[in-house]
């Protein structure tokens, strides 16, 4: 009888097409809560008219479905600990999509928020877990790409939004914007019976013929025999809390991530909200404006694959650190409205060093913690950088309200980027010193 440690088999085999359906699945998951995250900012300029909203006003409805996401993050992230991820994802998913479809029917502001606020626990839950699940089933390798093309689906859901908003919102209004929902919950039985559940969870639990069938589907040079048992090193571990986080000499790159996050995601938000209003307002056509959130969001698909290529090859804070360095430069250059192509260029880039460098920040917290406290961590990262998400729209709306020139407010608004730059640069550090080689201690006698 033998022992066979998934996690190793998994490194150590190729990459099969079972392993590329997890990630295509989660893919797929991640364009419905990419389109329900940035379906807000396009129907914002439309809401405010129809409801008679001020700037801050709007922000502050734009912020209930980030409260949401908090929460969702803080409490679904850890929850599939314990239930498992595909639970977690099952819940995440089927709470966004009928609370999207249902938005569509809101009649006034306060509809809108709570509904929003229902999805944004959906939304919350759902990428922590989809982080885990595609991290478990990658080899270590190359779990930085696998996470960034699994990622890159939520910026494709904000760029369908885009162009739908380009089609639907001058013909039909902003209602039909949500109801589209509808058509990803058919893909929810699907989901139920493709996704798989984590192996390491499986053996936690001890349903080791579960955990079997589905090592049976992996390409790995350890085949099983009838009395073989599966383990998993990583999933051995204390319970997921919130004080694992901060044991085994984490505490100062934990505490870097989440700044690294707050910050990450006020930008990720404040831009994505804002964008298509602030372009409108300094003369740009509503296709033009609309077509920067699409800008935007195919540089954050573009910035997720190249990010996490290269974070593979030369290490992911090394990676993160220059791409919050090109969001800090780029977001600053766009108050200066350039011409139209210099402008688009500028927000993809932008999009490339804040949506994709989310993405690239998620795949850092997963390959900082082990697998007993993977979701935990990926969890509570996300609920403190929803934090920031909530800060976003509502400061874009403040500081808008008050008419300042564009060039200082996007002075401001490239702040956040360099606090992120140094965070990231301090846990790189810290990073490197965790994985040097301890010194070697040589004793000497006296003579």
């Amino acid at each position: 009888m033998r022992s066979i440690d998934v996690s190793e088999a998994i490194d150590q085999g190729r990459f099969s097409g079972f392993q590329w359906a997890v990630v295509i699945m989660c893919g797929l998951l991640l364009i419905v809560d990419g389109y329900d995250v940035f379906v807000a900012g396009t129907v914002l300029p439309t809401l405010i008219k129809e409801w008679g909203l001020t700037k801050p006003e709007a922000g502050i409805l734009q912020a209930w479905a980030l409260f949401g996401m908090m929460f969702g993050a803080l409490v679904l992230g850890p929850l599939a600990d314990k239930i498992g991820r595909k639970k977690g994802v099952t819940i995440s998913f089927l709470l966004f999509t009928v609370a999207t479809l249902c938005t569509g029917f809101a009649s006034n502001p306060e509809q809108f928020k709570a509904l929003r606020f229902i999805a944004g626990l959906g939304c919350g839950g759902l990428m922590p877990n989809a982080v885990a699940l595609v991290n478990e089933y990658a080899p270590k390798r190359m779990r930085g790409t696998m996470v960034a093309l699994m990622f890159s689906g939520y910026s494709v859901g904000g760029m369908v939004a885009a162009m739908l908003a380009i089609w639907i919102i001058p013909a039909m209004g902003w209602q039909p914007m949500f109801w589209a929902a509808a058509v990803p919950l058919l893909a929810l039985p699907l989901i139920l019976w493709k996704l798989p559940e984590s192996l390491g969870f499986l053996i936690r639990q001890g349903r080791q013929d579960e955990a079997r069938a589905i090592y049976a589907k992996l390409d790995t040079a350890s085949k099983l025999d009838a009395q073989d048992v599966l383990v998993c090193s990583e999933a051995k571990g204390p319970a997921s809390s919130v004080v694992e986080l901060f044991r085994h000499h984490r505490a100062l790159r934990t505490l870097m991530l989440w700044v690294s996050f707050f910050c990450c995601l006020l930008l990720v938000f404040l831009l994505s909200s804002w964008l298509p209003k602030v372009m409108q307002e300094a003369g740009y056509a509503q296709k033009a404006s609309m077509l920067t959130l699409f800008s935007l969001n195919f540089g954050g698909m573009a910035g997720a694959i190249a990010g996490g290529w290269l974070g593979d090859r030369f290490g992911l804070p090394k990676v993160v650190v220059a791409f919050f360095v090109a969001a800090m430069v780029s977001i600053a250059a766009i108050g200066y409205i350039p011409a139209v192509p210099v402008l688009f260029t500028l927000v993809f880039i932008a999009g490339a060093a804040t949506i994709g460098t989310q993405i690239l920040l998620y795949a850092s917290v997963a390959q900082l913690y082990t697998m007993s406290v993977r979701s935990t961590g990926l969890g509570w990262a996300s609920g403190v950088g929803r934090v920031g998400a909530i800060v976003g729209p509502t400061l874009g709306g403040v500081l808008l309200a008050k008419e300042m020139p564009l060039q200082q407010s996007f002075l401001i608004f490239a702040i956040p980027a360099a606090v992120s730059a140094v965070a990231m640069l301090v846990f790189a550090i810290s990073q490197q010193r965790a994985n040097a080689p301890a010194p070697l201690v040589t004793a000497t006698q006296a003579p």
